[in-house]
């Protein structure tokens, strides 16, 4: 059967890949412990299970509207008011099935053939892949010489006629690198002299760590909101992956668009997991502070132990829960064939910095007990002296 030549050129999620590898061998017997996964380890809040189950008890089983119901939507507008002093009304929010869905159907809503798009390197995997399913070109400005965090004079030298737009990602997957306010003043004003639009994903927001704040690229630069998506979702703060509930905030005429694009995609998002979500946003704040202050700790613990290894390089994060580690100086070819004999050799799955658009680096998501941090920490120390 013939292929088309998108389905030749994508490429599979490294993510997701390893930590189906990683389940293979724990399957088979083998002392796997995994950092691969970018995924909580805690449990859903009760809020949002009860609201699910008096969901199914009231027989909220059937489609919702398009774009989400109106109840989600609402704590949605009034959550982004309390927490940034955002005014959203509710035909410029969409509820989708996860933010993965959300940002490809954003991107298919903006780019045409063979539009570029800025992205920050080390940048989320799927980003490269989403902008070529929409046949744009992912353009990678470097971030590794400035702290992960991008400068003005980088994004200038990659900036040309078929400049379209940027996505912006802060706490940053998979550095945990925080942007603060300057450097969202300078890409903002960046976008207004270029006519660049900007996805804004800020779905690690509520995870930050010591006196580091996350703040809105809005909040920074309000007069840009014309071309700003406001892209989140309940899947990392509040612990409900698997619950697939991302949502957006944009213009109306864009929401309009991406709202047209999905009812020809998914439709709604999962009824009962939308009211699910309304009882995490209204009632789990509790629990959201609960994660993120364990996810500190382990944040100190996994960047302890990782200084501690000769070789090895790290800039501790200051959000997310992400671990991004230099092992350049490690004496292997290349990030990869780390990654794949450490998995091997001592059971540890991580993910190649090469997945990232950083050569050189892997990412060990610290989303798991404090045991497995130090037993896997131990063996990477292992591994990195019998090279």
């Amino acid at each position: 059967m013939k292929l088309s030549q998108r389905a030749k050129n994508i490429a599979p999620s490294a993510t997701l890949a390893i930590a189906a590898k990683a389940k293979e061998l724990r399957a088979q017997g083998k002392p796997i412990l995994s950092f691969s996964a970018g995924e909580p380890d805690f449990t859903s809040p009760r809020a949002a299970c009860d609201a699910a189950i008096e969901a199914i008890k009231r027989g909220e089983t059937h489609y919702t509207p398009n774009s989400g119901i109106i109840e989600l939507k609402k704590a949605i507008s009034d959550y982004y008011r309390t927490r940034f002093g955002l005014d959203y009304p509710t035909a410029e929010i969409i509820v989708t099935s996860g933010a993965k869905p959300l940002l490809y159907e954003a991107l298919q809503a903006l780019v045409d053939p063979g539009d570029e798009v800025l992205l920050f390197a080390p940048a989320w995997v799927s980003y490269v892949e989403q902008i070529n399913l929409a046949e744009g070109l992912a353009v990678p400005v470097k971030t590794l010489e400035s702290g992960f965090v991008p400068t003005r004079d980088e994004i200038e030298k990659n900036i040309t006629p078929g400049t379209t737009g940027m996505i912006i990602n802060t706490p940053n997957n998979p550095t945990g690198a925080v942007y603060d306010e300057p450097t969202l003043r300078m890409l903002a004003d960046v976008a207004v002299r270029h006519d660049l639009w900007i996805i804004f994903d800020e779905i690690y927001e509520r995870l930050v760590y010591g006196v580091t704040k996350h703040i809105n690229i809005l909040q920074a630069a309000p007069e840009i909101r014309g071309r700003v998506i406001l892209a989140n979702g309940v899947s990392k703060a509040y612990c409900m992956t698997g619950w697939r509930i991302g949502y957006a905030l944009g213009p109306r005429e864009v929401i309009m668009k991406v709202d047209d694009i999905q009812s020809h995609l998914t439709s709604n998002a999962s009824s009962i997991a939308q009211w699910a979500s309304v009882g995490a946003i209204k009632e789990a704040e509790s629990d959201v502070e609960r994660c993120r202050v364990e996810f500190g700790k382990r944040r100190d613990l996994i960047y302890g132990l990782l200084s501690g290894i000769d070789g090895l390089h790290i800039q501790k994060p200051d959000g997310a829960f992400y671990a991004f580690v230099d092992i350049r100086g490690a004496k292997v070819p290349d990030d990869i064939e780390f990654c794949q004999r450490l998995l091997e050799e001592r059971h540890v799955a991580v993910v190649p910095g090469a997945a990232f658009l950083a050569p050189g680096f892997l990412r060990m998501s610290y989303a798991c007990s404090e045991a497995d941090i130090k037993e896997g920490v131990a063996r990477l120390a292992k591994f990195v002296d019998s090279l």
